[in-house]
């Protein structure tokens, strides 16, 4: 079948193109602006987003989607802010039902309509970025400023580098081709033939709370452009932001000439397993999760009849060897584990250091010294509470409290963790980081993940020993992320070889305005699918490839 281009692609062209390049030079490009100032986005931009973010607040989600006539309401803001949004509630039947009668026309409008109906939908989140930042900061917890860049202008970029990828995919043979053989004295043998793009099925994203859209917007825009009808099932505690997301989704899909049923809410009440069931349904083909290693490893192990892409939990390290910039390393760090209070898949978690110190442009530094610069930088970071929380954001869930109380029993407390009043929201549940002193035997510690903002100084035998444990802990457990400080090139090397071995992103001296924890879409992976913390890579291709297969069909002709 040829492609009737649709409007939408042309609109949108230029973008696409630009992204196609990003992705393959793999320099720094971003197609939004992350900057929430008014020279950028309008003077009005701010309050008009944030006036549309409240008058959701305590009344009925306006969405129409199969299902509207049982609503329910389970998010609590860390900041204590009451929400009271009541999102439609639709049964598992309803909703694949609807999204599978969907199915067939948007697998046939091809890739370039599908490409240009998805860029329209990054186009009008975007219009809504200050409402969506709202949205994403009073469910997860961020600041607002992280919530606007990570959840609002670095999740349209990571959305927009998967369209690029599976378009790529999709268009890497042509849809059709002609085919001529020789056939001794006879007529040569000729045959048209056509390649469909079929898409998998449905698609099931899970949602989670610490990043709704950056963590969801991979999978949905994925699997959205290579044909499948997406069911999007939020985290119960960060459902606002995603329900915006599939509300603008519909809209532009019911315009372009669409069923809206593409794009569904799958919003679940209290202990409902939504999820699971959803998951385990015959007709979902492909799952994308952001979330613990138990339920990921539960959804691998047990959704067969779909490709599962997960990004669970892994041990983040760090190995410190030397510096030239002892200042710029401490702080470095520091801002890494005060960001979002440690709630990020990608913070370092284990600070593995010699025990009997390392060199430095300042002299040679003590085990104790090196960890008290780093404690130095956090406390400097969370001295005055105002600005802190603009960089700690609140905590998301107990769990983390819990972890905080426990990590501070298992070692001597280089830093200790301590709450902060939050100035605008009093009930706000705000804590600082917190940093624990171990030896390199206390595996059973450091050997397991601390969501939240717990790390452990681990004093190791040498540099040799910092690297095998990174070895033996990443490979077992997995990691998101590694980092090296020294000023050894063989060092380097070595770091590099375990990295390459376990399969986790490296950072080399990291001394300046880029941190361990953040990643860049077009240019930097995020996760490898090569290590037990995520069986897939933001983005490449091998997350894209597998969501729709091609199915030829062929003709003589004269």
């Amino acid at each position: 079948m040829t492609e009737t281009p649709h409007p939408l692609y042309a609109t949108h062209a230029d973008t696409l193109t630009r992204a196609l390049t990003a992705i393959s030079e793999r320099g720094y490009w971003s197609a939004y602006p992350e900057s929430p100032s008014p020279r950028v986005y309008g003077e009005t931009a701010a309050a008009e987003g944030r006036a549309a973010f409240e008058a959701y607040l305590d009344g009925d989600f306006p969405l129409d989607q199969p299902g509207t006539g049982d609503r329910i309401a389970t998010e609590a803001s860390p900041f204590g802010v009451t929400l009271g949004v009541r999102y439609p509630h639709a049964r598992v039947d309803e909703l694949v039902t609807a999204a599978s009668a969907a199915l067939p026309a948007w697998r046939d409008a091809g890739p370039q309509a599908r490409a240009g109906v998805c860029l329209e939908i990054l186009s009008r989140l975007h219009k809504r970025i200050f409402e969506l930042a709202n949205a994403v900061q009073y469910t997860s917890g961020q600041a607002f400023v992280m919530a606007f860049q990570a959840g609002g202008a670095h999740a349209f970029d990571r959305a927009l580098e998967a369209i690029a990828y599976a378009y790529a995919e999709m268009t890497r043979h042509p849809a059709t081709a002609r085919w001529e053989k020789p056939a001794g004295k006879g007529d040569p043998l000729r045959m048209t033939k056509t390649f469909h793009v079929v898409p998998r099925g449905l698609a099931l994203v899970i949602g989670c709370n610490t990043f709704p859209t950056w963590n969801s917007y991979p999978g949905l825009f994925a699997s959205l452009v290579t044909g499948n009808p997406v069911l999007v099932k939020p985290h119960p505690r960060a459902v606002l932001p995603l329900a915006i997301t599939v509300q603008v989704a519909r809209e532009v899909l019911a315009e372009a000439g669409f069923d809206p049923n593409l794009v569904l809410l799958a919003a679940e009440s209290p202990g409902e397993k939504l999820a699971s069931d959803l998951a385990l349904h015959p007709a979902v083909k492909i799952v994308d999760f952001t979330g613990s290693t138990e339920y990921g490893d539960w959804l691998e192990q047990h959704a067969r009849q779909a490709s599962v892409y997960t990004e669970k939990a892994g041990l983040n390290t760090v190995v410190i060897d030397s510096t030239d910039d002892f200042a710029g390393m401490c702080r470095n760090l520091g801002f890494t584990l005060v960001l979002y209070s440690g709630q990020m898949c990608t913070t370092s978690q284990n600070i593995l250091i010699p025990a009997d110190g390392i060199a430095t442009d300042q002299g040679h530094k003590s085990f104790d010294e090196v960890a008290a610069g780093i404690a130095g930088a956090v406390g400097k970071l969370t001295a005055d509470p105002a600005r802190a929380v603009e960089l700690t954001g609140a905590i998301v869930n107990d769990g983390v409290l819990e972890r905080l109380d426990e990590a501070a029993k298992l070692g001597d407390v280089v830093l200790e963790s301590r709450p902060l009043p939050h100035p605008a929201h009093p009930d706000a549940v705000v804590r600082t980081p917190t940093i624990v002193k171990l030896d390199a035997d206390a595996t059973a510690t450091y050997g397991r993940e601390w969501f939240g903002p717990v790390s452990f100084v681990i004093a190791t035998g040498s540099t040799a020993q910092s690297l095998e444990i990174l070895r033996t802990t990443v490979g077992r457990k997995g990691a998101l992320t590694a980092a090296v400080y020294s000023t050894d090139e063989a060092v380097l090397d070595a770091a590099e070889a375990a990295a390459i071995e376990v399969g986790v992103h490296l950072s080399c001296n990291l001394t300046g305005g880029v941190f361990v924890n953040q990643s860049a879409a077009y240019s930097d992976f995020h996760a490898s699918g090569a290590n037990p913390a995520a069986n897939a890579a933001l983005t490449d291709g091998a997350y894209v490839a597998n969501r729709f297969r091609v199915v030829q069909s062929r003709r003589h002709t004269a």
